[in-house]
């Protein structure tokens, strides 16, 4: 990645998203792994009121395991134009959880035009590509375009 490309992402990229890049360049691809499978344990849990419907969530059809998002918009007390992104996936798919979690700690709380503004190649600057196959980062790359989708189509 060139020294353009950085200084491209810093400032297209809030401050959060910024963060987690951050610490997963600064270090080895052997600890890269291992940053992605603390994110896995930490991928929040659905809100009570999405347990037991995630019929209502979206699959993601880019991942190879079974993950399902969704986004709100302005609720549960946010402010108007606040996002919040839920995701479920199994605990055997550590990777694409850990990519969940990464989206869901890095989008939730910004505002719906911080959101669309991700570059939608965020995932490939993590520095994942030579620890994980290029399936599970387009997997990742879908799961941020979907996000993005839905959070265009509750803002129309």
């Amino acid at each position: 990645m060139s020294d353009t490309t950085d200084q491209h992402d810093t400032t297209a990229l809030p401050e959060a998203l910024a963060e987690i890049r951050d610490d997963f360049l600064e270090l080895s691809q052997q600890d890269r792994l291992q940053l992605l499978l603390e994110f896995s344990n930490e991928l929040p849990a659905l809100p009570e009121r999405l347990q037991g419907h995630e019929d209502e969530l979206e699959r993601v059809e880019e991942c190879q395991s079974p993950v399902f998002i969704t986004v709100t918009v302005g609720e549960d007390g946010d402010a108007p134009d606040v996002v919040r992104m839920h995701a479920t996936a199994p605990r055997e798919a550590p990777t694409t959880r850990g990519f969940a979690s990464i989206l869901a700690q890095g989008l939730s709380g910004l505002t719906a035009a911080q959101v669309l503004a991700v570059p939608a190649d965020y995932p490939l600057t993590l520095g994942l590509s030579e620890a994980v196959s290029p399936l599970r980062i387009r997997g990742m790359v879908g799961m941020l375009g979907r996000v993005q989708r839905q959070v265009a189509a509750a803002v129309a």
